[in-house]
């Protein structure tokens, strides 16, 4: 399937190193991959800190620092009406052959479209997510470990850290909410 293309969904907030371990793995498999920023509409919440702009940055940044050219990096922003979510995805990536993605909500609904869905064990899990790098970037702890070393760069660059540490204690996904000490 070397000739093949590849979609791999997330939120990439931020892109760390399972990401890019990922994008290897189905770089090994497919002559593409798309990677598809969803929610590209949010940032500066606790959750989705960094802009799709940002983000494609990271990305871009680590896939170039490791050789890898055969990508194309497309922001997909949310529906919010999961019905018609496959379609919307459809409409601004080119054709792909099958879909990298551990979530179930995504499994199913391009399952229910009739499209490959393949699901990768994710490594090292428990520190290698997204929740895991913003929680220690806001407490000070080890994060740079667990991004790419240009990703880490690009973050203190953008004064990344310090939107978290102002951002994080207030946010949510969709907006911020009132401090509960006013």
């Amino acid at each position: 399937m070397k000739g093949s293309r590849a979609l791999f969904i997330g939120r990439f907030q931020p892109f760390h190193n399972g990401h890019l371990a990922t994008a290897k793995r189905i770089l090994e498999k497919h002559g593409e991959v798309i990677i598809g920023i969803g929610s590209a509409q949010y940032s500066h919440t606790g959750e989705n800190p960094f802009t799709a702009a940002e983000r494609f940055e990271m990305i871009q940044r680590a896939l170039d620092a490791e050789g890898i050219r055969n990508y194309h990096i497309i922001p997909i922003p949310d529906t919010h009406v999961h019905s018609v979510w496959v379609g919307h995805v459809l409409s601004l990536i080119p054709k792909f052959d099958a879909v990298y993605t551990n979530s179930a909500l995504v499994i199913r609904l391009f399952k229910e479209r009739g499209i490959n869905v393949v699901s990768l064990p994710m490594i090292a899990r428990e520190d290698l997510s997204g929740t895991e790098v913003r929680k220690r970037m806001f407490s000070d702890g080890d994060w740079e470990a667990l991004v790419p070393r240009s990703v880490a760069a690009y973050i203190r660059e953008i004064d990344g850290l310090q939107r978290i540490k102002e951002t994080y204690r207030y946010a949510t996904p969709y907006g911020t909410r009132q401090n509960s000490d006013e």
